[in-house]
């Protein structure tokens, strides 16, 4: 895959996240450019659903690179993240081997531990000459374990990683990393220094609406208006989880496929579900509260 060039200014790296229809602001397209620029791995913080994660497969998409993603998780290993043998594919090779006369140990250890036998995980496909350069994103890296970022502090410093049984692989251009956390724990600060840092907010009213018009040009203009001035202001609440940008063009979307062309208090009602992911959040806007922010969004 040919990859096409970086964009040489800020202006440009907004024009390139534009035509992967995603709307940033010049802070966020500064923090991207930069990072592209430095060769610097781009760390973004902020709430589930504000669109961390969309800017990793926008650039793979508008640069022409291939795509790696390591989505983290508690008790996240090098065997899951970076490599692994085929256990299973080596032992049929001693067994083969062995049937056909195969006596000398030291060449049946050297043939079983080849490159054809050598599972490469995320991190490792990242990095492989094979493929051309490649965009990793390393997604949700507060829910792994703080040994892992250790470790990947090591590989984001050099980008090699040395296999006892191989050598050393060695990345021949760098890849575009983006980092993300939903912050649910503190990351530690020698990572952070290796990287740049952006937060990523929840968008005003007029970068929300864009957006809408992007994901969910189905819906009808004043209904996504209200839509947004409804999401707005239930973020100023104190919601136990408030909707991200994902929640709003999915409800957007949701009403537009029930027919409606604005919002009413029962049709809202009705779908909260999709806007809102906890019991506890929908019980307290469903009924009065609910009408009272339609008819906000309305006079808005």
């Amino acid at each position: 895959m040919n990859g096409s060039a970086l964009p040489v200014g800020v202006d440009e790296t907004l024009a390139l996240l534009a035509r992967g229809d995603y709307v940033a602001d010049r802070a966020l397209a500064t923090a991207v450019h930069l990072a592209l620029r430095m060769q610097r791995p781009l760390f973004l913080e902020g709430e589930a659903g504000v669109g961390k994660t969309e800017i990793a497969k926008v650039l793979a998409r508008t640069l022409g690179r291939r795509m790696v993603r390591l989505q983290c998780y508690d008790g996240l290993d090098l065997a899951s993240a970076l490599y692994d043998w085929n256990y299973t594919r080596q032992l049929l090779e001693i067994r083969l081997a062995e049937a056909a006369g195969e006596r000398d140990k030291d060449r049946l250890a050297r043939g079983i531990f080849d490159r054809r036998f050598l599972i490469e995980r995320p991190l490792l496909q990242a990095i492989s000459p094979e493929g051309g350069p490649a965009v990793l994103l390393i997604d949700e890296l507060d829910r792994a374990d703080e040994p892992f970022e250790a470790f990947l502090l090591e590989l984001l410093a050099d980008w090699q990683v040395t296999i006892p049984e191989l050598g050393t692989i060695r990345a021949a251009e760098p890849p575009v990393v983006v980092i993300t956390s939903n912050r649910t724990r503190e990351i530690h600060d020698a990572l952070r220094r290796r990287c740049l840092y952006h937060w990523v907010d929840f968008p005003d009213a007029a970068r929300e609406r864009a957006i809408l018009a992007l994901k969910a040009p189905q819906a009808a203009e004043k209904l996504s208006w209200q839509v947004v001035a409804f999401v707005q202001r239930l973020r100023q609440m104190d919601l136990f989880k408030m909707p991200g940008v994902a929640e709003t063009i999915d409800w957007c979307a949701a009403l537009a496929h029930l027919d409606a062309t604005e919002l009413d208090p029962q049709r809202v009602d009705e779908t909260l579900g999709v806007l809102l992911k906890y019991q506890d959040d929908i019980a307290r806007i469903r009924g009065e509260q609910a009408a009272a922010l339609v008819a906000e969004a309305k006079a808005g």
